[in-house]
């Protein structure tokens, strides 16, 4: 198992070698390093919630034309090459598939264990300190004006509208990182998030202060 991790861990490092820093492979360190933890609790397969931590952002779908396939079979095409067994293959596609808070906003058609770990692992690096730095990263990616007070946040926004906002980056707070919170499935997961989620809450205070 350890040469599989280090071979995966090469790959992922040099895939993401130009990344955008919200999505390079520092954010993929946080995410293993937060699902290995939530996983001594949880007990789920360790070598699948490795490979599906390291290769959850191999190709997000944001960065590639939103082709949402496009990471699944990147991940795969790589399992393959390690001759890993399809079951195996298969979940951690399934996994990178069902991870990302916008596919929570369509039909979910698969569930593990594995999953779960994964998700909180993932989620817990979209809030908190880190989150914050991450979502005006991201904002001034995408040219996003800080906050517009004539922009209102859509709390009720399908999965296409949340694919294509171009909404302030202030609004993304109340669209995705305040709801992450009570969205986390493990108990480690939960328990990590209610700080993070206090610390986001005095940010905003600190903010419209400022503001």
């Amino acid at each position: 198992m350890e040469l599989i991790i280090q071979r995966t861990i090469a790959f992922v490092k040099a895939t993401l070698a130009n990344a955008e820093a919200g999505h390079d492979w520092f954010h993929i360190e946080r995410v293993y390093n937060n699902a290995k933890r939530i996983n001594t609790v949880e007990k789920g397969d360790e070598l699948i919630v490795s490979l599906a931590a390291l290769l959850h952002d191999i190709a997000d779908a944001k960065f590639n034309n939103g082709d949402e396939e496009i990471g699944p079979k990147i991940a795969g095409d790589f399992l393959k090459s390690l001759n890993l067994e399809n079951e195996i293959i298969e979940h951690v596609q399934q996994i990178i598939r069902n991870l990302s808070f916008k596919a929570s906003l369509g039909t979910i058609t698969f569930q593990s264990k594995e999953l779960d770990v994964v998700q909180d692992a993932d989620r817990l690096d979209a809030i908190g300190a880190i989150g914050i730095a991450r979502a005006f990263t991201y904002g001034g990616y995408k040219n996003r004006v800080l906050y517009d007070p004539e922009i209102k946040p859509n709390l009720n926004m399908t999965k296409e509208e949340y694919k294509n906002t171009q909404a302030p980056t202030i609004n993304h707070f109340y669209e995705k990182l305040l709801l992450l919170k009570d969205l986390m499935k493990t108990a480690e997961g939960k328990s990590i998030a209610n700080q993070r989620h206090e610390f986001m809450l005095s940010y905003l205070e600190q903010f419209y202060t400022e503001i």
